[in-house]
C-alpha cells in the first residue's frame, strides 16, 4: 500500500515531458516520439491484465512501435489525398463525407497504448467538400462578368456592386462609360470612372474628350486638386484656358459682322463650339433673341412705314430694335406691344416667359416703359392682385418705395404718387417719401394715426396758408383737444 502511494507522488510529482524550446526538432519522427511517451506514460496508473502481452498489427508490426505509428499515418494520409482527388473529379459541388479510418479502436484503448491518430488533418480538405453551400452564390460571380454594358455597369455601381472597369479597352467604350456615369448624375461614379480613363488612357486623349464634356471635366479638375496631382493639373488648367481663349475669340467675332442675316447664321454656329452648359446657354439666348428682333423690326418697320398704328404715328422710333440688349427688347416691347397676346413674338409676357425673366426685372422695365406713356392705368392693374374670395389688393415685388420713385421720375401727378406712398409699409420711410414729394395728405394722415400732435403742428407750418391741407390739420388739432 505503501509503495503504491509512493509510486503515485513520484509520478504527480515528475513529467516525462520537456520545455519549450528553440530547439529545431518539430519534424513528424520527433512529435510520433513524443506521443508515444504520453500514451505509454498512462500505463503505469491503469490495472489491466494484459499489459504484459504484446498487440501486433497485421503487417506484424508490434501495435504502438514508432514504425507501426509512421506506417499508419503514412496510410491515413494517402487515403485522404485520394479521396478528396476522387471528389473534385466528380464536380466541385458534390458532397464528399470524412475519409474511413484505417483501423479503429474503442476509447478504452487509447488507455492501452493501442490508438494511433490517423484522422487527416481539416485544412488538409477543401472546405467545399465539406461545406459545399457556403460558396459564393453563383449569381454574385457576375459581379466579376465581363458581360455588362455600360450602363449596367454604371448602374451597379450605383448600387455598391464591385463591377470591373478593366473590360471596356477601346476608346468608344470608354467615352460610353463616362458619358453614362455624368448622366446618373453621381459625382463618385463620375470620379471612379475618370480615374480608371487618367490610368488608361494618354493625357492628351482624356483632354481632347473632356474639352466636350464640362461636366467630367470639372470633376477631374476638383479630384487632382483634392490629390495634390499639380502637374497634371497645372497641364489641363493650361489646355482649358487656351481652348477657352480660341472659343471666346472665334464668338467675338460676330460684332464684326455688319449683316444682320449674317450674323444671326454666324451666332447659330457658335452654338456648338465646346463652351460649358451656361455659356452654351447664354449664346443660345443671343442668338434666339436676335432672331425674334429680326422678325420685330421687319413687323414694325413696316406698320410705321404704312402709317397704321397711333402708337408709331405718336411716339415714332427713334432706333432700331436690331443688335439691342434683352431688357431693352423688353422695355421696347412694353413700350409698343404692351397689350399683345401672347402668341406674338413681339408680346412682352412672351419675351418673359422665353428667356425666363424675373418677376422684378419684369415688373421694373414694364413700369418704367407705361409710367414714361403715362398710361396710370396699366400701372395700377401691373400691382393689383386678386386673391381666391374676389378680393383685389396691390402687390409690389420690387416694393413700393421704388415704385414711388419711378413714377416721380416720371412726373406722375400728385394724387398717383400718394396712392402709392400710403403702401409704403415702414412708418419713417413712407414719411420721408411724403415729405420730400409733398404728398401732404400722406404725411398728415400717418401723423393723425401716430397721435403725434407736436410734429403735425410743426408740419402746420410747411403747407400754404388758406389750403385745404392747413384746414384739415387744424381740425385734426381741434378734436384733439375736445377729445
Amino acid at each position: 500500500m505503501s509503495r503504491a502511494r509512493a509510486d503515485e507522488e513520484e509520478y504527480w510529482h515528475s513529467s516525462k515531458f520537456r520545455a519549450f524550446t528553440f530547439d529545431d526538432e518539430d519534424d513528424e519522427l520527433s512529435q510520433l516520439k513524443e506521443s508515444k511517451r504520453a500514451v505509454n506514460s498512462l500505463r503505469d496508473i491503469v490495472d489491466d491484465d494484459d499489459d504484459d502481452l504484446e498487440r501486433v498489427s497485421w503487417s506484424g508490426e508490434p501495435v504502438g512501435s514508432i514504425s507501426w505509428s509512421i506506417k499508419e499515418t503514412a496510410s491515413s494520409s494517402a487515403s485522404s489525398l485520394e479521396g478528396r482527388d476522387s471528389s473534385l473529379q466528380k464536380g466541385s459541388s458534390s458532397y464528399t463525407g470524412f475519409p474511413k479510418q484505417a483501423s479503429s479502436y474503442s476509447l478504452s484503448s487509447l488507455f492501452k497504448g493501442e490508438f494511433c491518430l490517423s484522422l487527416p488533418a481539416l485544412s488538409d480538405t477543401g472546405v467545399k467538400n465539406y461545406a459545399p453551400e457556403l460558396r459564393r452564390p453563383k449569381a454574385e460571380y457576375k459581379d466579376y462578368s465581363s458581360d455588362w454594358s455600360p450602363k449596367d455597369t454604371v448602374r451597379r455601381m450605383q448600387r455598391g456592386k464591385v463591377c470591373s472597369l478593366e473590360r471596356f479597352r477601346s476608346l468608344q467604350d470608354k467615352l460610353v462609360l463616362l458619358d453614362e456615369a455624368v448622366a446618373g448624375h453621381d459625382g463618385n461614379i463620375i470620379t471612379a470612372v475618370l480615374i480608371f480613363l487618367k490610368r488608361t488612357l494618354r493625357k492628351e486623349i482624356l483632354f481632347r474628350e473632356l474639352e466636350v464634356r464640362q461636366v467630367a471635366l470639372c470633376h477631374l479638375i476638383h479630384f487632382l486638386k483634392e490629390t495634390g496631382e499639380q502637374k497634371l493639373l497645372l497641364d489641363l488648367l493650361r489646355l482649358r484656358l487656351s481652348s477657352l481663349s480660341l472659343q471666346l475669340s472665334q464668338y467675338r467675332e460676330h460684332l464684326n459682322i455688319q449683316d444682320v442675316e449674317k450674323r444671326r447664321e454666324f451666332l447659330k454656329g457658335c452654338i456648338g463650339l465646346p463652351f460649358s452648359a451656361e455659356d452654351t446657354s447664354h449664346i443660345q439666348d443671343h442668338y434666339t433673341l436676335l432672331e425674334r428682333q429680326i422678325i420685330i423690326e421687319a413687323n414694325d418697320r413696316h406698320l410705321e412705314t404704312a402709317g397704321q398704328s397711333e402708337i408709331f404715328r405718336k411716339y415714332p422710333r427713334k432706333a432700331s430694335i436690331l443688335n439691342m440688349p434683352l431688357v431693352t427688347t423688353l422695355f421696347y416691347s412694353c413700350f409698343y406691344h404692351y397689350t399683345e397676346a401672347e402668341g406674338t413674338f413681339s408680346s412682352p409676357t412672351n419675351l418673359k416667359k422665353t428667356f425666363k425673366i424675373p418677376d422684378k426685372q419684369y415688373v421694373l422695365t414694364a413700369l418704367a416703359a407705361r409710367a414714361k406713356l403715362r398710361a396710370w392705368n396699366d400701372v395700377d392693374a401691373l400691382f393689383t392682385t386678386k386673391n381666391w374670395l374676389g378680393y383685389t389688393k396691390k402687390k409690389a415685388p420690387i416694393g413700393f418705395h421704388r415704385v414711388v420713385e419711378i413714377l416721380q421720375r416720371n412726373n406722375a401727378p400728385v394724387q398717383v404718387l400718394q396712392e402709392y406712398v400710403r403702401l409704403v409699409e415702414d412708418v419713417e420711410t413712407r414719411l420721408n417719401l411724403a415729405t420730400k414729394y409733398k404728398c401732404h395728405d400722406v404725411v398728415i394722415d400717418t401723423y393723425r394715426d401716430l397721435k403725434d400732435r407736436i410734429q403735425l403742428a410743426a408740419y402746420r407750418c410747411k403747407v400754404e396758408r388758406g389750403s385745404a391741407e392747413e384746414g384739415k390739420i387744424d381740425s385734426i388739432l381741434n378734436n384733439t383737444v375736445r377729445n
